[in-house]
């Protein structure tokens, strides 16, 4: 058995620009009670879910992915598309096996000459791309990768099943992650327990099925670890943090998550009260509003932290310099 050092957490990268988009369908908490035995207290007490966003019959995920990133470019005049070397999109809801979302984003912002691929990790999607997007800037060999989560996962929601259908959503958030001579990116860690893999699952041309006790569990016995594990890489403390951005499945359970790391609720960003779990979205999603509240500033400590089906853990320690 061969073992190996883990070397010191390297970076040359940082946040550039950020968009985001969520289509025009919506589904109220008073819709699902004419689908399923529920009401609104009982969602907003479990969940503290309001509103989810709904795409179209004919948006694709494609489409999401494309109108964020459509959205970052309007927002940051600067940013040259033709000058974008990468797109990463993380994205558990392709609309097709391939050619690749990612490919078709290349298309769409022209891009002329760039690396285009998926990532699959569901929850944990976003920060895994920003993870490897870091990785491509560090190797030498890119400059500028834009990185997209995007979701329309209400395509594949059971709407009978009353534990799943409240939660689900549709939206897509994108970063442009650029090379720098100081990195921005600060630390970074990844677990995975494949053993609990099926606990949240989606099997092709089905629905997605949840043990939603059992990922609760998981999450708040191990994130919080995580958490502190990601800070200590650093030298930091959870006290330092100016804002934590976990991914956005339950509002009960960023509260609980919080609780334990001894970090007040107010300084955990979400986004899932107005867009419901949007898996690779909720991060960026998160990020892109509280942007545009004024909320980050730059040179703010941020722990961006996914976690879901997998079960996978990705999290990343950075300072805002958007």
């Amino acid at each position: 058995m061969i073992s190996a050092t883990k070397q010191p957490f390297q970076s040359r990268a940082r946040l550039s620009a950020i968009g985001s988009y969520v289509p025009d369908g919506k589904i109220t908490n008073a819709d699902l009670e004419k689908m399923v035995v529920t009401d609104n207290e009982w969602i907003v007490r479990r969940t503290g879910i309001e509103l989810r966003h709904q795409a179209a019959p004919e948006q694709t995920t494609s489409d999401l992915a494309i109108a964020a990133a459509r959205d970052l470019l309007s927002r940051f005049p600067a940013v040259d598309a033709s000058r974008i070397d990468g797109i990463i999109v993380a994205t558990t809801t392709p609309e097709m096996p391939f050619p690749s979302v990612a490919s078709k984003v290349q298309q769409a912002v022209g891009a002329a000459r760039c690396l285009a691929v998926d990532v699959s990790a569901a929850c944990a999607g976003f920060v895994s791309a920003l993870q490897m997007a870091n990785g491509l800037i560090l190797s030498g060999a890119y400059r500028s990768v834009l990185v997209i989560g995007a979701e329309t996962l209400t395509k594949i929601t059971d709407y009978t099943d009353r534990s799943t259908c409240i939660l689900f959503g549709d939206g897509a958030g994108a970063v442009l992650v650029e090379a720098s001579d100081s990195g921005a990116f600060l630390a970074s860690n990844a677990s995975t327990d494949g053993s609990g893999g099926m606990q949240v699952y989606c099997i092709p041309n089905e629905k997605i099925v949840q043990n939603g006790r059992e990922v609760y569990k998981w999450a708040l016995s191990t994130v919080p670890d995580g958490v502190r594990h990601l800070l200590g890489q650093a030298g930091m403390t959870v006290g330092e943090l100016d804002w934590f951005v976990p991914h956005s499945a339950n509002l009960r359970m960023i509260e609980a998550i919080c609780e334990r790391l001894g970090l007040p609720e107010d300084k955990a960003l979400q986004s899932v009260v107005h867009n419901g779990n949007t898996s690779a979205a909720t991060i960026p999603l998160a990020l892109d509003a509280a942007y545009k509240e004024g909320k980050l500033q730059s040179g703010q400590l941020a722990a961006l932290y996914g976690f879901g089906s997998g079960l996978t853990q990705s999290g990343l320690l950075l300072r805002w310099t958007i």
